[in-house]
């Protein structure tokens, strides 16, 4: 059975995955979060990431900031194929940036005067049904870390034909929409599930079982 790496944003942690790696687990899955905890800069997440994976067959579902890893992990991990949760994508060649230029103006702004960011929920004004309870935000308020504004202003390298596949995409309503578009546009299997960014934690075993529905499918 090839390993499913689930692989959180580095600006969440872990404990944003909540209890899919669980639902996974029950439904006969062998499932592993990588741990994000000490990445400070991109090229540390594929790090940390191949790692993880330990030479083996993997199939990668990346959250949020870390589907922006995935091209770059390709040279370097047996990937069999990755399903994109609520991911940004690079939509371009050569290189993808780590924030496009309306949050990166915004995150200039945040930084404090040795280039460290306050954490994830600390750059919004209102969050307001992002967490389904305070236990839930609090959890993951604790696997937060203060990532450098450098992370932000990094790249990381994008392959020529890296969508080839196999991959698929599961949404959480339309913030990205873009990137649905896009793996649509490449043939990629797509779901798109009613609910905000951190969805995971308000209904994990629907979004474990889409995942996990995406992953049979391209295996298929």
């Amino acid at each position: 059975m090839t390993r499913i790496l689930l692989v959180p944003s580095p600006l969440l942690g872990a404990p944003s995955w909540g209890e899919v790696p669980a639902s996974m687990a029950a439904a006969g899955r062998d499932v592993r979060v990588v741990d994000t905890s000490g990445v400070r800069a991109p090229g540390q997440l594929v790090d940390v990431v191949a790692a993880a994976a330990g030479g083996a067959p993997v199939v990668l579902v990346p959250h949020s900031n870390a589907g922006l890893a995935v091209p770059e992990l390709l040279s370097r991990v047996d990937v069999r194929a990755a399903v994109f949760v609520d991911a940004a994508l690079p939509l371009g060649g050569g290189e993808a940036a780590l924030a496009p230029p309306g949050l990166l103006a915004m995150l200039e702004s945040l930084a404090d005067d040795e280039g460290l960011l306050p954490p994830w929920t600390a750059w919004w004004d209102d969050l307001a049904g992002v967490f389904p309870d305070d236990a839930a935000r609090a959890a993951v308020e604790a696997g937060q870390p203060q990532l450098p504004l450098s992370y932000f202003t990094a790249t990381l390298p994008v392959p020529d034909g890296w969508a080839s596949g196999p991959f698929g995409y599961l949404a959480f309503g339309e913030t990205y929409a873009e990137e649905v578009a896009f793996a649509r546009a490449r043939g990629w299997p797509v779901t798109v599930l009613d609910g905000r960014h951190l969805h995971q934690l308000h209904d994990p075993a629907g979004v474990a079982r889409a995942v996990l529905d995406l992953v049979d499918r391209l295996a298929d």
